[in-house]
């Protein structure tokens, strides 16, 4: 019985210890939750190094966005266009064929309608035309790209600057006081210092994998142009091909 006793009563203990360490857990994660800081306090310990970033990366998204929109609004499937262009120049139906180009509006469109104007003279005439304005078409495609570019590169930058500043006024605080500094306190002033580095490789991040993203999608879309205007080329090289007169 006295056994039976004891082990009840360090059953009990320990139910009663484990029901207070519980609580203690509880009662931390709640003082941890109350003092807790939000990301926007966070940025804000940054200090002023924070402002130059947060510009930053609001021009990367707008670069990214536009860039992405623009893309999207110059893709198009070569192959149908080509052949409804050569469909119509076989017909003889060259005005149609210019009308149709500038109705699609892309940058496929707009090449061949610098061709199409000058059927009738020479193909190094024409090719040159079409060079002329698949430099333009691709010098647009690529606009803004060297923001992303830049951005990729400063931010981190940036973010190194203000740390080593951050860095810099704590030790000086700490040659102020002749080395009397509470720990806490000088780890304050350390890992805000840090948050800039945090923000700024974030934003570098960002912007150089959007960089990387959006050039390989260019990159894709000048090798189609290329493709599509040597075969708009090769086509009015044909024997069986009409050369319209150019159109005036």
């Amino acid at each position: 019985m006295n056994l039976i006793f004891a082990a009840g009563a360090q059953l009990q203990s320990l139910l009663m210890f484990q029901n207070g360490a519980a609580a203690d857990t509880l009662n931390g994660m709640m003082a941890a939750e109350e003092e807790g800081i939000s990301l926007l306090t966070l940025l804000i310990q940054g200090g002023y190094i924070m402002i130059p970033i947060g510009v930053l990366s609001i021009i990367a998204i707008y670069v990214i966005a536009e860039r992405w929109q623009f893309l999207k609004n110059s893709s198009m499937d070569a192959d149908p266009f080509l052949r409804s262009v050569e469909d119509m120049l076989r017909a003889g139906e060259t005005r149609s064929a210019l009308n149709h180009c500038e109705q699609v509006n892309k940058p496929l469109g707009r090449i061949l309608k610098q061709g199409i104007k000058r059927l009738g003279r020479p193909i190094s005439d024409i090719e040159e035309g079409i060079k002329n304005a698949g430099k333009k078409e691709i010098f647009m495609l690529e606009k803004r790209m060297d923001w992303l570019a830049t951005i990729a590169g400063v931010a981190p930058l940036i973010g190194f600057l203000g740390t080593v500043t951050g860095m810099i006024q704590a030790f000086m605080q700490i040659q102020s006081l002749q080395g009397n500094v509470n720990p806490s306190v000088l780890a304050g002033g350390i890992w805000e210092a840090l948050i800039t580095t945090a923000a700024g490789l974030a934003v570098g991040i960002f912007a150089y994998f959007f960089y990387n993203y959006l050039l390989s999608r260019i990159n894709r879309m000048v090798f189609e142009l290329e493709m599509a205007t040597t075969e708009f080329i090769e086509l009015l090289q044909k024997p069986a091909s009409k050369k319209e007169p150019a159109i005036r």
